[in-house]
């Protein structure tokens, strides 16, 4: 499977899975833009890997409307043309939802969803006429709910519907958008919650448990998960999501 001359975004781009699905891209041809509103972040990693091929760094907030425009429209004037978007940018602000403020929730569903609106949006209208692939980095919250996960829960199962419908408007176009349901993976966002455990490597040994392979995801299972998506050996294939946790929900955890 390869990108050969494609050019893509990636949303969230800077670290963690979104670093990982910018590496791999590169490794397998195309040209990536990484959007993040850590602009340090976003430079730096574009630095370490412009040996791997052509990489730009935009800063600018997801669910900013004129930050979403600004960052397809640099894309475009750098590389000349937008092929894939990959909507990963997403946050989690835990809490029941009887504690939860209004603030809270809007900042939530902002950058999780109404991103991919924004992102979808300009990133369909440069697509016109060439085709493309937008994949959305979803969750298996999507399909089960943790405690105090209210407002990250309904930002991704929202997306699936969203993936579905852009699916509906778009693919007459030659347009194609899926998403992908990731379970635990190895990042600085997994570490930071272990270590706040109080006995993190017990956490982990627990978690392992809820995972028939054995191991916690990587950013490299997602990042593959997606080259996948956005390349033709995936042209017959829109409007799904696709689940990879280890089987995490099939164990029911």
């Amino acid at each position: 499977m390869q990108l050969e001359n494609k050019i893509a975004i990636v949303t969230g781009g800077a670290a963690g899975i979104g670093a990982g699905i910018v590496e791999r891209f590169l490794e397998v041809g195309a040209a990536v833009a990484i959007f993040d509103i850590n602009g340090e972040g976003a430079r730096e990693l574009a630095e370490r890997l412009r040996p791997k091929g052509r990489v730009l760094a935009i800063e600018g907030n997801v669910a900013v409307e004129d930050d979403a425009r600004r960052s397809v429209e640099e894309t475009v004037t750098e590389f000349g043309a937008l092929d894939i978007l990959v909507n990963n940018a997403g946050i989690l602000v835990a809490g029941k939802m009887s504690e939860l403020t209004s603030e809270q929730w809007d900042r939530q569903l902002n950058v999780n969803l109404k991103s991919i609106f924004l992102m979808s949006k300009y990133a369909i209208r440069k697509m016109g006429g060439r085709g493309g692939a937008i994949v959305n980095i979803s969750s298996v919250h999507a399909f089960v709910s943790f405690p105090e996960n209210g407002g990250y829960d309904a930002s991704k199962a929202g997306m699936l519907g969203l993936t579905r419908t852009m699916a509906m408007d778009h693919g007459a176009e030659g347009i194609r958008v899926n998403a992908i349901c990731p379970g635990y993976i190895r990042t600085p966002l997994l570490d930071k919650w272990l270590n706040a455990q109080p006995d993190p490597a017990a956490t982990m040994q627990e978690t392992l448990k809820w995972h028939p392979l054995g191991r916690i995801g990587t950013p490299r299972d997602i990042a593959d998960a997606a080259v996948f998506l956005s390349s033709d050996a995936a042209s017959f294939i829109t409007g799904t999501s696709l689940v990879v946790d280890g089987a995490l929900i099939c164990s029911g955890k």
